[in-house]
């Protein structure tokens, strides 16, 4: 975990005297949830989930982005669950970013840690504890898992981020840069979770404008984003969640690097759905 940092909320509740003044925006294309408004009162607990509560950071809205549900989770020592997920359809992964979690599935336990990346398949039975002595909060991120006859359902995959090599774009001298977890080569797999890294002063020199729907929650630094038409200033704990073809494009602040937890849906045709 040398040179990363994982920004996570404690909640808490802003003073009497703070102004309302801030930077959370919900429009047609695009959400920014700044970390400000992570607090206390906007958690929710989650059936059979012990010592736990969840800032649920974005769902399936009609029109909006359909794919996917993303939550910071937060568990105190000694809570967890042992009947995690309850949808059968339901893939998951989990991104750690403060204290330890154990994760068990198929008779193996995972310690993780910050920096610690699972893949979890719908039906996969996992349970998760807390069996430290200070809270571990982490992403869970759910979809949906989109089966193709003919391509197997992927295992469970455990990862640090330590030890996974930054994949650079091409033409950025290693300014702008993927940690891949899963081989985009890889069918089996619908959705992708990476970490994206901004050396400062390095962009997405266009906007981006594509099928895939996005979160991207900011780990690390600051950062000025293109969303759609408007230019928002984000920083660690910020989170921005973008429908489909939603325009995007980035200038990393400095003076450190700027890093997000990115997720998109991949590998699969567009439903058709009412137009057949």
């Amino acid at each position: 975990m040398q040179g990363r940092t994982y920004y996570a909320p404690t909640g808490g509740l802003p003073p009497q005297t703070q102004l309302l003044t801030d930077r959370a925006v919900f429009t047609e294309a695009y959400a920014v949830i700044p970390k400000g408004v992570m607090s206390d009162i906007v958690t929710s607990p989650l059936p059979f989930w012990d010592g736990t509560r969840a800032w649920i950071l974005s769902r399936p809205l009609s029109g909006f982005a359909e794919t996917f549900s993303q939550y910071i989770m937060e568990v105190a020592p000694g809570g967890g669950s042992d009947r995690t997920e309850l949808d059968p359809a339901a893939e998951g992964v989990l991104f750690v970013v403060e204290g330890e979690i154990s994760v068990a599935i198929g008779g193996d336990t995972h310690v993780m840690h910050p920096g610690c990346y699972a893949y979890l398949p719908p039906s996969s039975g996992w349970t998760l504890r807390n069996e430290s002595s200070g809270h571990a909060r982490f992403h869970w991120i759910r979809k949906a898992y989109e089966p193709v006859e003919g391509i197997d359902t992927p295992p469970p995959l455990f990862l640090d981020e330590a030890d996974v090599t930054p994949s650079a774009m091409p033409g950025t001298d290693g300014k702008w840069a993927t940690t891949r977890f899963v081989d985009p080569a890889d069918l089996r797999h619908d959705m992708h979770v990476t970490v994206v890294t901004f050396e400062p002063g390095a962009v997405i020199p266009f906007a981006e404008t594509h099928v895939m729907e996005h979160g991207l929650y900011v780990l690390e630094g600051k950062a000025v984003y293109r969303l759609n038409q408007d230019w928002v200033e984000v920083e660690a704990g910020d989170y921005m969640w973008l429908r489909a073809f939603c325009p995007q494009a980035c200038y990393a602040g400095g003076p450190g690097k700027f890093r997000y937890l990115l997720y998109k849906d991949v590998n699969r045709h567009a439903k058709l759905g009412g137009f057949r």
